[in-house]
């Protein structure tokens, strides 16, 4: 293929894999963020692809051939007036995704407000490691893969499928573009804020989605969650199949050690096998028996599945070791809404023989506005301590976050004074896990740094 595609958004996870697989297709593209930086900008600079920093109406200029429209790009960006203006032509990711990589595959889309990017990188490595070569694009970065998104000649691609909406010009979730013929509903609660009055306006999204699936495909739930047993009431023409950690009559995980690095897993046929690897909690257990049962449906069986599994290294940011300084272990976690909070600490908390400490920024539009509020407060119960970040700009201060905490709480709006408390406060044994959705004004490194001098 050939022809020149401008990317508006580009260096953001998905609008940055887009632009990668359009590369591989054979497209010049070109793209414009606010905030063009490592490691998306080194990794699309290496695919040949020129960035451009801002949103200035000349990066249009000539016309491209197509304007690819990120979601966070609204009316009144300089660069959206011009397009608009100049009548230029111009789509969303996610419709060019479905246009252009998606006709004609067989697409396995892994949805839920949890769990989508380790789900949809456990799924990708399994087909990868039963030789079926899927193409993926994914809201994170696979070390298996090393990438966040690659095309692929052959019959599968693995899409992470959000539901946040699509553009400022089409307000459907992201996912009712993909046409899914395997999809797998990882959990459904309320998130998304910003643009989601309730979770049944989330729900109605859902039932969209299902609306796609084919009759000859598969839907993939977790057993008993009252929000996907309702959304699938309202209308579902695929056939189904429920996983659970616990007894259940198709997908069911026994936990062999309390942290969930070693377990059982029994598929509907009654087949077992025996997992062991080096990831934590319940929650990606789960993530695990969502993955194997994708997998299962385009005929991945689960022994050779559950090889794939033992053998998965994770995804960037999702619990990742950053490093031991002193006896004092550091995580990165991208934790973007409470349930993700507490579900990480809880698997930390199974295996920790120390302290566990939480550095908790609320940095999700859904936190920041106080929606999550009530659920913030319990949510680090699994910890011994935890330390807040108050965002600036945020709509509400979270002193009485701390005050009400079940554990020692602190808080703190200044990110170097956090890095230097949490180190002062810090022990051999602690277990520190730094939570956020976003960079954290780098406090990652400030904190090892920190570390790194009180043992000088």
């Amino acid at each position: 293929m050939s022809g020149h595609i401008h990317i508006l958004g580009i260096c953001g996870t998905f609008m940055g894999g887009i632009a990668l697989l359009a590369r591989e297709l054979g497209y010049r593209v070109t793209g414009s963020d606010a905030n063009v930086y490592p490691p998306m900008s080194t990794q699309l600079q290496a695919a040949g692809i020129e960035l451009m920093e801002g949103y200035a109406p000349e990066h249009l200029q000539p016309a491209p051939d197509t304007v690819v429209v990120g979601n966070a790009m609204r009316r009144g960006n300089p660069a959206v007036e011009y397009l608009l203006n100049a009548g230029l032509s111009y789509t969303s990711g996610p419709q060019w995704l479905a246009e252009h990589v998606l006709q004609g595959k067989w697409v396995l889309a892994v949805s839920g407000t949890h769990g989508k990017t380790t789900t949809s990188s456990l799924l990708a490595w399994i087909l990868e490691d039963a030789g079926l070569a899927p193409g993926f694009l994914i809201g994170g970065v696979p070390a298996n893969f090393g990438q966040s998104a690659r095309g692929t000649a052959g019959n599968f691609f693995v899409v992470e499928a959000d539901e946040y909406d699509t553009a400022f010009f089409d307000k459907r979730s992201k996912f009712v573009h993909y046409r899914p013929r395997t999809l797998t509903i990882n959990n459904l609660e309320y998130d998304h804020a910003d643009i989601f009055p309730d979770l049944a306006a989330i729900q109605r999204q859902f039932h969209h989605l299902l609306r796609c699936v084919p009759g000859e495909g598969l839907v993939i739930h977790p057993q008993g969650v009252g929000a996907v047993d309702e959304t699938l009431a309202m209308g579902c023409w695929t056939p189904t199949q429920a996983f659970a950690l616990a007894e259940s009559p198709d997908w069911a995980a026994t936990l062999l050690a309390a942290d969930g690095s070693r377990f059982s897993v029994r598929d509907p046929s009654g087949a077992t096998e025996e997992i062991a690897w080096g990831f934590l909690g319940r929650h990606n257990v789960e993530n695990a028996l969502a993955a194997l049962a994708a997998a299962r449906h385009v005929g991945v069986p689960l022994q050779q599945g559950a090889r794939a599994v033992s053998a998965f290294r994770g995804v960037k940011r999702r619990l990742e070791l950053l490093g031991e300084v002193g006896g004092v272990t550091v995580y990165d976690d991208f934790a973007h809404h409470p349930t993700a909070i507490a579900t990480t600490l809880q698997g930390v908390r199974a295996s920790a023989t120390g302290r566990v400490i939480a550095v908790v920024e609320p940095r999700s539009n859904t936190m920041r506005i106080g929606q999550h509020r009530d659920a913030l407060v319990a949510c680090t119960r699994d910890a011994d301590a935890v330390y807040w970040f108050q965002p600036p700009g945020m709509d509400w201060s979270l002193d009485a976050l701390a005050a009400e905490s079940p554990v020692p709480a602190a808080v703190s709006s200044d990110v170097g004074e956090l890095a230097r408390r949490v180190a002062r406060d810090t022990r051999p044994g602690d277990r520190v896990v730094i939570m956020s959705n976003g960079g954290f004004g780098g406090i990652h490194q400030l904190l090892l740094d920190e570390l790194k001098a009180a043992t000088s």
